[in-house]
């Protein structure tokens, strides 16, 4: 074997090495005509070697630009050479692009007309939801609607053409009965029910829009969508704007009312009078909301305390004061007190056990309350609502007056659950929870937003805290809206039975005499809810044994039972119908309810 006597070293491989030339080569230098055969090895090391001119092509000066190789056989295209470019040193004269800070105006969170368009543009997809939602709901009139609805029509036929008052409405009705029924009967003898419900729909709409504006003026514009999405998608919001009850217009009163109280706040102390007559108009159209009087008085002082100081007191003593004359005006020049006592302060008691109405309080409205606790706690903690750096400068309300307003926020949504404890009672009280509500949803707004964080850091645990809400509240109000049968068949089949001087029994009466008002009316109806049935000695007898005086009399010329309102005493009832011998069953009517579950109604006529 012999050494090896020679090293090679590859060398880059130049394609323009080889060409004849002037041009320059890959690497920037003067292209060489003659290359000498070189050997490899330690006699002779590779060494950088000095560059040596072509005899006939000497080397030409450096020209800007860059040259064209000549054409070849081979590529009828240019080739560009590399070269490289010295650095040139920009003249101070010359102007230099330079990359400005940020300002803090981009972080601006003052008012401004962009703001405002889009955030008008988010609240009415909100309204158009609550609209959709509301408007998905179909059945026949409910109780409820009937018997105000029926009663509206007599009174106007009262005032107008001079026929008499069937019922003393006043002694029974939760509000008066010459303001929503009236109103309700004029839109019900033009449109029908569905013009009556879609008054109610409008002042759900108003009372969420009112909420978005004076959520905006307490916090800002994110709170206020976020309360205003969270409200409209609950149970009460949902089926109230499609119920034609007084509950909708009291929400809407009582909305516009809190609205007026928050938007004077930097104004005269007198200015907050002028939410006096509307919280009295509020009262007056539903006796339960002066449940929340409290709450408006206290939020006239708190909303002030940063423009007036101690001063802001004076707002809170008008508004009371105001608001307790214009209540004792009403009281005494109208005959309301009656209704008052037996609706609202001095109401039946029932038999719904406290634990029963805490897991009903919690299912219909317990999301929104949760959200709302966590924003009072969290705004007790931190009052600021923005993210703007000068923000972090800027003067705040104190822990102690922030902690009180989430309390009177979030703690007013608890005045109705409380109250229907107090009675025993859960009847109206997924209405009466949209009230407590509407005050809380500013303070879940909050919650939500402290929950997504800064810039929008967890927009998904927001949207899921809606879309569960969306849920609940869909399905809530389906069920609702199917706990009572389409009285259609009904209304066909005791239709010609109807004569001026007889006698009906009915559970559910309130919706044949809305429906046929025209041929009966309330005085001729007796409900299974309670009896005073007068024998012929005079004597007043109630409860069951009320009802088998009258049926063995033959008192009711007509009977209609459901076994849906009062199912222990429709079979008692049953029994007591058929051993009189005074009535015949001419028909049993099947319904489906869509909440589940089946029935039929029962009609007997008298026989002698």
């Amino acid at each position: 074997m012999t050494s090896r006597h020679d090293h090679y070293t590859p060398q880059p491989y130049d394609p323009y090495a080889e060409d004849d030339g002037s041009w320059f080569n890959s690497d920037g230098r003067a292209s060489q005509q003659q290359y000498q055969q070189q050997t490899y090895g330690y006699d002779n090391p590779q060494y950088p070697q000095q560059e040596q001119q072509h005899p006939q092509h000497p080397q030409q000066p450096y020209q800007a630009g860059i040259p064209e190789q000549p054409r070849s056989g081979y590529d009828d295209q240019p080739t560009y050479a590399l070269r490289t470019v010295e650095y040139q040193q920009v003249p101070d004269d010359e102007p230099e692009y330079h990359i400005p800070e940020t300002p803090d105006a981009g972080w601006d969170d003052t008012p401004s007309k962009r703001r405002a368009w889009v955030s008008r543009g988010v609240l009415a997809v909100v309204l158009l939801i609550q609209a959709v939602l509301s408007l998905m709901q179909s059945n026949t009139a409910f109780q409820d609607e009937a018997l105000y609805l029926a009663a509206g029509h007599n009174i106007i036929d009262h005032w107008m053409n001079g026929t008499p008052l069937h019922s003393g409405y006043e002694s029974y009705f939760s509000g008066s009965p010459v303001l929503y029924p009236v109103a309700a009967a004029v839109v019900d003898g033009w449109f029908g029910l569905s013009g009556a419900r879609a008054l109610s729909l409008l002042c759900m709409l108003g009372a969420t829009a009112l909420l978005y504006s004076f959520s905006r003026r307490m916090f800002n514009e994110r709170v206020a969508l976020v309360a205003a999405a969270l409200f409209a998608v609950t149970q009460p919001s949902i089926v109230l704007g499609w119920f034609a009850t007084y509950d909708a217009p009291a929400i809407f009163l009582l909305a516009l009312a809190t609205w007026i109280v928050v938007r004077t706040n930097r104004v005269s102390a007198a200015a907050v009078l002028l939410a006096a007559p509307v919280i009295v108009l509020a009262v007056a159209v539903k006796y339960a909301s002066a449940l929340y009087l409290p709450t408006l008085v206290v939020l006239a002082a708190l909303t002030a305390w940063h423009h007036k100081g101690w001063r802001c007191l004076l707002r809170a003593l008008l508004l009371g004061l105001g608001t307790a004359a214009l209540v004792g005006v009403g009281l005494m020049y109208t005959d309301v007190l009656a209704g008052v006592k037996a609706t609202t302060t001095n109401r039946a008691h029932g038999t719904d056990t406290a634990m029963s109405l805490v897991e009903k309080s919690v299912e219909w409205g317990g999301l929104m309350f949760a959200a709302a606790v966590a924003g009072a706690v969290a705004y007790a903690l931190r009052g600021r609502m923005n993210e703007s750096p000068r923000s972090h400068g800027l003067g705040g309300p104190g822990w102690r007056w922030r902690a009180l307003l989430g309390l009177v926020l979030a703690g007013t949504a608890l005045l109705a659950p409380a109250y229907q404890i107090h009675l025993s009672t859960s009847v109206s009280l997924y209405k009466h929870l949209g009230f407590g509500l509407l005050f809380a949803a500013p303070m879940a707004g909050v919650g939500v937003i402290r929950l997504v964080g800064k810039h929008f850091r967890y927009p998904q645990l927001g949207i899921l805290i809606w879309v569960t809400a969306l849920c609940l509240g869909v399905s809530q109000s389906e069920w609702r809206f199917g706990l009572w049968p389409d009285s259609t068949p009904l209304v066909k089949a005791i239709e010609p039975y109807m004569k001026p001087k007889a006698k009906y029994l009915g559970a559910t009466y309130e919706v044949p005499v809305y429906y046929l008002r025209d041929k009966t009316n309330h005085d001729q109806w007796t409900s299974t809810y309670g009896i005073g049935y007068s024998d012929k000695k005079g004597k007043i007898h109630h409860g069951r044994e009320g009802y088998r005086l009258a049926i063995e009399a033959g008192y009711f010329d007509l009977i209609v039972l459901d076994g849906v309102a009062t199912p222990d005493l429709d079979k008692y009832l049953e029994q007591q119908v058929t051993k009189s011998g005074h009535y015949r069953l001419v028909g049993k009517i099947p319904f489906n309810l869509s909440s589940g579950g089946t029935g039929h109604y029962e009609i007997w006529t008298k026989t002698s």
